[in-house]
């Protein structure tokens, strides 16, 4: 799994103008789910986002996880962290889940996040969706299950 995770101040996705998940303080997750993913990998991807210290202590210093700091999580399915541009001009997403895992995956991962105190919005699988976030710091972190254990 690949995720994208932006510290935020609020965020919000929308589907056709309407609002479908909306947060304030906390973390906009894009998640990719690859074609060679397990549970292994999603259960590692929800405790690293979820335990990621990067939100600041009383010294202002990157030592709070989202959950020790009260934010939330907007989670976004985005295949296209997938993207491979090694060869040519377009973008190959062989590696890519395909459409039906990549939904259980990502519907799994909110549930996950959720039981484990979470409070969670997300986007809309397979739709059109629109993102717009106030990143705070700024804040990105790039996470690969495959590459970072």
């Amino acid at each position: 799994m690949r995720a994208c995770v932006q510290r935020v101040a609020e965020a919000c996705v929308t589907v056709e103008g309407e609002v479908c998940g909306q947060i304030a303080q906390g973390l906009l997750v894009l998640l990719g789910v690859g074609e060679r993913d397990t549970d292994a990998d999603l259960r590692w991807m929800v405790q690293k986002i979820l335990h990621l210290r990067i939100f600041p202590d009383d010294d202002d210093l990157m030592n709070r996880s989202v959950l020790q700091s009260g934010g939330q999580l907007l989670v976004v399915s985005q295949f296209t962290l997938y993207g491979n541009c090694q060869k040519g001009r377009r973008p190959s997403f062989v590696e890519a889940a395909t459409p039906e895992k990549a939904e259980a995956y990502y519907e799994q991962f909110l549930a996950l996040t959720a039981a484990e105190g979470a409070s969670v919005a997300s986007g809309q699988f397979r739709a059109n969706m629109d993102v717009a976030l106030v990143n705070t710091g700024p804040v990105t972190i790039w996470i690969d299950s495959q590459s970072d254990r």
